[in-house]
């Protein structure tokens, strides 16, 4: 096993910090920690039942609590996870959510998560302004994508002293900032209208992959940097990078809990098949969204960080000029068994 693959299983098993964050799989047995359970299980956990908390859904952070929290060991999941509840929502959303997805209820993420929706509402809108064609995912007002709740400072419970301080470990470590062009962020939002509220499905296999689109931009790239061969090397290295990322991360980290029984039917069909050759780039682009805090739990310098960014910039840049030839005819209604396979 390479470096790049040690670092990879690493960051994907545990996708981001277990110290400072914490789709739907199955608990182990024996493992969950509740209010009365024992001090060394619930030191694992960074957020306790009934705490409350903001997670990801899609491209924004909603309020919810935590209803109960288990450690995953199986090929849908690795590490904390927490079955969380979203305020205002049906009971039928409640889901397990890996650590990557929650974040502690603070003014300082309260207002994340506000900029984020006005970022999101406001790209959304100046792109419709631009194409007025509806598109598949439809509008969505501001209102609604906006989490509601009122900021609270203090945590409900006290963390143990080393778990503070590995979350404050965790807060300083340098994270990549990849900048998502405009168009792609209306794409991530559409991507999550389709999936979680229209209830639709990527059409699998893909056309074109993952692999394909990686092998398209390495011929782009060869011909920008021509005969320079340490930019061949870092070309390769990262393109090698990005595609051991994906196959190790689809199942962790970048697919809703509406495609879980499509993935896992998937699995169960085609074990050997590599992932990179079946998802195309609806799936690639949420890695893109990941990444960042993936990486941070890396030991890379400023300087590798930097041209780590480089190359992840020119990589979307690459996605966003070919997005209305990748990003088309991608969803499909699921069938009326589908819904019962998600309740299994």
């Amino acid at each position: 096993m390479t470096r790049q693959d040690e670092v990879a299983n690493a960051a994907v098993s545990s996708p981001a910090s277990a110290e400072s964050r914490s789709s739907s799989a199955a608990p182990v047995a024996g493992a969950t920690a509740t209010n009365g359970g024992s001090s060394s299980t619930a030191s694992k956990f960074c957020f306790a039942p009934n705490e409350k908390i903001l997670c990801f859904h899609g491209p924004l952070m909603y309020e919810a609590k935590v209803l109960k929290c288990d450690m995953f060991h199986d090929h849908r999941g690795e590490g904390p996870h927490y079955y969380i509840h979203y305020k205002g929502w049906k009971q039928s959303w409640d889901e397990w959510v890996p650590e990557t997805r929650v974040l502690k209820y603070t003014p300082e993420n309260l207002k994340k998560q506000a900029d984020l929706n006005e970022s999101v509402s406001s790209k959304k809108s100046k792109a419709v302004e631009k194409k007025p064609v509806a598109n598949s995912g439809g509008g969505a007002e501001s209102s609604s994508l906006a989490a509601t709740g009122s900021a609270d400072a203090k945590s409900t419970k006290k963390r143990p002293r080393e778990s503070v301080e590995k979350e404050d470990e965790y807060l300083r470590k340098q994270e990549i900032k990849v900048p998502i062009p405009d168009a792609l962020k209306v794409l991530l939002v559409d991507d999550w209208e389709n999936i979680t509220k229209n209830e639709k499905l990527v059409k699998l296999p893909r056309s074109p992959t993952v692999n394909q689109i990686l092998d398209q931009y390495k011929e782009s790239a060869m011909k920008r940097i021509k005969s320079d061969s340490r930019q061949e090397d870092i070309l390769m290295e990262v393109l090698n990078g990005v595609r051991l990322y994906f196959n190790k991360g689809v199942g962790n980290v970048l697919l809703y809990r509406f495609e879980r029984p499509q993935y896992n039917d998937l699995r169960k069909k085609s074990p050997d098949v590599e992932m990179a050759d079946v998802y195309g780039p609806e799936h690639l682009l949420r890695l893109f969204v990941q990444l960042p805090s993936l990486l941070a739990h890396t030991n890379m310098d400023p300087e590798n960080v930097s041209t780590l960014r480089d190359q992840f910039v020119l990589m979307l840049r690459f996605l966003e000029e070919r997005h209305s030839d990748y990003f088309v005819n991608a969803y499909e209604s699921s069938p009326p068994a589908y819904a019962a396979m998600l309740q299994n």
